[in-house]
């Protein structure tokens, strides 16, 4: 079986399916583990986070 062949077989797939699949195939697909200064950020957003919270969609003046 090729690529092209599952490509193709999507196409017959019922929208109410879709998800199911997307949840099965992207099990597929390799992870990259996180560089170094990716978590670090991901910590000082976290500690940020933590120490002065978020703000909410409302408190943003967005015009």
């Amino acid at each position: 079986m090729s690529k092209e062949m599952i490509k193709s077989l999507i196409d017959l797939i019922d929208d109410s399916d879709i998800d199911t699949i997307y949840k099965v195939l992207v099990k597929f697909i390799p992870e990259t583990p996180p560089m170094p200064d990716e978590l670090e950020a991901i910590n000082r957003a976290d500690n940020s986070i933590a120490e002065y919270g978020t703000v909410s969609h409302e408190a943003i003046n967005w015009d």
